[in-house]
């Protein structure tokens, strides 16, 4: 299967290239909201492995939660590829995509969603595929909480860089590790893709849609005050 992946929800954007079971990506750090730099990292991939558009077998995307900006760019691109092509869509959750960074067992994926709040969706990783056993919810960080029970997990993502005391906050005894240096990347974005299509199938392009679970863009300046910012 050949599977074009493109992940642009958070700074640190990539683009990778699945044909089976290998992979080639590109990082494009610091251009996540730039199309200029998407589409020719795209076309260069291609024309690296020999292929056009209309060879790919499926054209993935990370589809969040994540920037709002970045993820209307990767669906839009994804969209627009896949109907030049008439090539399926899959839309991979961002937060499936980084909790394949964990070792197997239960991982919360944790991003940083802005104006004070994080993202968080709970998995438990079978043969390194992510299984969602809690769905992504967007809450202030103070509020995050293990879920109920005695299982430990892994904690990954940006969420603990912005928020460094919040593993202190919870019960030592059940964290089975941090890392706060884990981003979501294209090539788990393509791996996850094959295994979605095969279950659920793919999409046609227009049907394609960004998971923003918080349908608010910004805060107004009384927020921002409220909450201690700056006008």
């Amino acid at each position: 299967m050949k599977t074009l992946a493109i992940e642009t929800s958070c700074e640190h954007a990539s683009v990778a290239l699945r044909i089976d079971t290998a992979s080639i990506s590109r990082a494009l750090d610091g251009h996540a909201r730039h199309s200029e730099y998407l589409l020719p990292t795209v076309a260069a991939l291609l024309a690296e492995a020999g292929l056009r558009v209309a060879d790919l077998d499926c054209i993935a995307f990370g589809s969040g939660p994540g920037a709002f900006t970045g993820l209307r760019l990767a669906c839009g691109t994804a969209q627009g590829l896949a109907m030049g092509g008439e090539i399926g869509v899959v839309p991979v959750p961002t937060l499936a995509a980084l909790a394949t960074a964990a070792p197997e067992g239960r991982v919360i994926a944790l991003t940083d969603a802005r104006m004070g709040e994080i993202y968080a969706a709970g998995y438990v990783l079978e043969a390194g595929v992510p299984r969602q056993v809690h769905a992504p919810v967007c809450l202030a960080p103070q509020a995050f909480e293990l879920p109920a029970g005695q299982e430990r997990w892994w904690l990954l993502g940006s969420a603990l860089k912005a928020w460094p005391d919040l593993p202190a906050r919870l019960p030592a005894a059940r964290v089975a590790g941090c890392d706060a240096e884990v981003v979501p990347q294209a090539a788990a974005v393509a791996r996850l893709a094959e295994d979605i299509a095969a279950r659920d199938g793919m999409l046609a392009p227009q049907q394609a849609v960004p998971l923003y679970v918080r349908d608010k863009v910004a805060m107004t300046t009384a927020e921002r005050l409220a909450r201690g910012g700056r006008a």
